[in-house]
């Protein structure tokens, strides 16, 4: 199996970027509160202001279920950093006590 080298500040960095994304997700519902708003209703009718209201339900829907995805990579590569990083300060007591 071939080496794999990936730096711990980088999934570090993933990690926040995750966390950036989830956070997008919760705010999402106000922007399409916005949206729907901005539309109102041309020519006195509604059926934009519909259809961007029952794609907003369907989408908030997946889009939950996407960050529910989002936030268990997210732990996983949290759980990974924090394992080596653990690894790592028990690796340098040992070689500090011989």
């Amino acid at each position: 199996m071939p080496d794999v080298s990936i730096k711990i500040d980088t999934l570090d960095q993933t990690v926040k970027k995750l966390d950036s994304i989830i956070d997008e997700f919760d705010h999402a519902v106000g922007n399409a509160d916005a949206l729907e708003g901005a539309i109102g209703n041309p020519f006195r009718r509604g059926e934009l202001r519909s259809q961007a209201d029952d794609f907003e339900q369907r989408w908030d829907m997946k889009r939950k279920d996407l960050k529910d995805e989002l936030s268990d990579v997210r732990d996983h590569i949290k759980g990974v950093v924090e394992g080596f990083q653990d690894w790592d300060s028990e690796t340098a007591l040992l070689f500090q006590q011989k």
